[in-house]
C-alpha cells in the first residue's frame, strides 16, 4: 500500500510539474517573457510578485486575462501593458492561472 501511495504522488506530482511547464512554454510563445519574468522586474513586475499581490483574491484570475487580453495600467505605476491580440481567452485564462500558481 505504501508503495502505491508513493508511485501515485510521483505521478500527481509529475503532472503538476508538467502543467507549469506548459503554461511557461506558452508564456514565452505568446511573448510574456519580453516583459516579464518569473521572479524580477523588467517592464512589468516578475509573475511571482503578481501571484503574491492577488493571493487569495477570488476576482483575479478573471482581471488578469482580461487584462492580457486588453492591457492596461496604473496597478504596478505607470508601466503601460499593450494589448496581446494574440492571446485567445482561453490561453488568457491559462496563463492567469498558471502565474496565480505561482504563490
Amino acid at each position: 500500500m505504501t508503495q502505491f501511495l508513493t508511485l501515485a504522488l510521483a505521478a500527481s506530482l509529475m503532472a503538476i510539474a508538467s502543467g507549469a511547464q506548459a503554461d511557461q512554454a506558452l508564456a514565452n510563445a505568446k511573448n510574456c517573457m519580453t516583459c516579464h519574468q518569473m521572479d524580477k522586474k523588467v517592464l512589468g513586475p516578475s509573475f511571482k510578485d503578481v501571484a503574491a499581490k492577488y493571493k487569495g483574491d477570488k476576482a483575479a484570475a478573471d482581471r488578469l486575462a482580461t487584462k492580457i487580453m486588453k492591457g492596461g495600467s496604473g496597478v504596478w505605476g505607470t508601466a503601460y501593458m499593450p494589448a496581446n491580440a494574440q492571446v485567445s481567452e482561453s490561453d488568457a485564462k491559462k496563463l492567469s492561472a498558471w502565474v496565480l500558481s505561482l504563490n
